[in-house]
């Protein structure tokens, strides 16, 4: 498992577990049961906690400093707003304040006297309260009051802990790619302080967070300098999405883990295209819809000249290419058609990737992965925008084992190829001298350009035979006659005594 997953479980067991499960089904009972609505109330209680604290903080620093606080979540009058002071209401009181004050308060929440709204703002504008009961209310209050919201990995570990539920929930499990597999991408791409990371399908901002983990561990002078320190928390991080709902939660998703002002944004990325956002990303981590197409007419144009298609997988690719800076990265899941696919605008992509870019591998993932959702195969597509050429040798995989069985249960299993994906990558000079029958090889280009720029691994795979020692027919023959008539005698025999 990844480090991240493995946090996850140590820090969110027990009491704590046991109470968000609770809730949960508590939901359920009152009639909520739809994941997605659940984790959203949960999402706007958790920011109003939020709010609270960061508004006790800057009290605290005005108090030291005597001075007025300069930008104050809460004026005098809102005070009863609180949740300091909510969480103490009886539940009627508590009820009618959500439906009547906190949430009209909140739909305006950040917005200028010019009708700017802040990023978080501009998620909670439609926000609605539907939790039925003042019962439900308050158990649920109770229940976040009681998590020691003041460290970043429990936040963040809580929510996550929610989401996950959406991996348990049916068709909305569609929004969520597996942690570990986020994880395996980010550690690839080795994301540093310097980069411009976007997920133009961010759904529940899982690519970014990760990023934004292994930024922290990896290179913890993102925290201490401040250039460093600025840049990670206003300008590093950028996603996109056409969900209303996604988006807010992903924007609390990245509030939890401790990045204070994403650009988590409403966009439909297809008929958009690069807008204003060409080249501007060093790094690119997606796995974007691949289920669907659209029209021609409702795509974007700079999207179409590299690839005239109405395939969302192949529009998620060209927008990839355009979004990227040059020497920016790229690690996404696409499906295997795209490996493989005969029409122009597969093939018009594949060549694009291999001789005007730089494609650096490609790693076949299990059919099971997204189960019990979709048994579709897939692939992470490595690549580096050069827009000169630079592909020599690529790098493939073929993951057979993710640590969880390919079933539809997806239970543990000791069986993992992803920790040995790491580290042959990490020393992929040493890959060009495995043989095509082992679990990872490298394809020069010109071997790629020769089979049509077909980028699927059984296309260059070898399967190894035992030798079998070579024996004229005739003998085969004459050894089955005496097989035969062995079996005879015996059967005569068994007559014979039988009487």
């Amino acid at each position: 498992m990844s480090l991240l997953t493995d946090r996850l479980w140590a820090v969110i067991t027990g009491e704590l577990r046991n109470r968000i499960d609770s809730v949960w089904d508590a939901f359920w009972s009152g009639g909520i049961s739809n994941p997605l609505e659940v984790i959203q109330q949960i999402t706007y209680l958790l920011f109003l906690r939020r709010l609270d604290e960061a508004q006790t903080l800057a009290e605290r620093r005005a108090n030291v400093l005597g001075e007025p606080i300069e930008h104050p979540v809460y004026s005098s009058t809102q005070q009863p707003l609180r949740w300091s002071v909510l969480k103490n209401d009886d539940p009627d009181t508590m009820f009618t304040k959500m439906s009547n004050s906190v949430f009209p308060f909140l739909r305006r929440l950040g917005t200028g006297e010019d009708g700017e709204r802040s990023a978080y703002a501009e998620q909670l504008k439609d926000a609605r309260f539907t939790i039925p009961s003042p019962g439900l209310l308050a158990k649920v209050v109770g229940m976040l009051d009681a998590v020691p919201m003041d460290n970043r990995d429990t936040n963040g570990d809580l929510y996550e802990y929610l989401l996950s539920k959406l991996s348990t929930a049916g068709v909305n499990g569609q929004f969520r790619t597996p942690r570990h597999i986020i994880r395996l991408m980010v550690e690839m791409m080795d994301p540093t302080p310097q980069d411009v990371i976007c997920d133009p399908a961010c759904g529940t901002a899982g690519f970014l967070i990760a990023a934004a983990e292994h930024v922290r561990e990896e290179y913890p002078q993102s925290q201490t300098d401040p250039g460093l320190r600025e840049h990670f928390h206003h300008r590093m991080f950028h996603g996109f999405d056409f969900d209303s709902t996604m988006l807010r939660i992903g924007a609390m998703n990245m509030l939890l883990h401790g990045v204070e002002s994403p650009d988590i944004a409403y966009r439909d990325s297809l008929s958009q295209g690069a807008v204003g956002d060409a080249g501007r990303y060093s790094l690119i981590l997606a796995n974007p819809p691949f289920a669907g197409s659209l029209d021609y007419e409702t795509t974007a144009k700079d999207l179409l000249t590299l690839a005239r298609t109405k395939k969302t997988e192949l529009l998620f690719l060209a927008l990839f290419l355009r979004l990227l800076k040059t020497g920016g990265r790229a690690a996404v899941i696409v499906p295997d058609g795209v490996l493989f696919g005969s029409t122009k605008a597969h093939r018009a992509l594949r060549r694009e990737l291999v001789e005007e870019q730089k494609l650096d591998a490609v790693v076949k993932l299990p059919s099971g992965v997204f189960r019990p959702y979709a048994g579709v195969s897939t692939a992470i597509l490595l690549f580096t925008k050069t827009d000169s050429g630079g592909t020599e040798d690529v790098w493939f995989y073929d993951v057979r084992a993710d640590g969880f069985s390919l079933d539809d249960k997806r239970n543990p299993v000791e069986a993992n190829d992803l920790p040995d994906v790491l580290e042959r990558w990490r020393n992929r000079g040493a890959e060009k001298e495995r043989k095509r029958t082992e679990q990872s090889f490298t394809v020069p280009k010109s071997e790629i350009v020769e089979q049509g720029y077909d980028l699927s691994l059984n296309r260059y795979k070898e399967i190894e035979y035992d030798e079998v020692e070579y024996r004229p027919p005739l003998e085969i023959i004459a050894d089955i006659e005496k097989l035969d008539a062995e079996i005879a005698a015996g059967v005569a025999e068994l007559k014979a005594m039988l009487g």
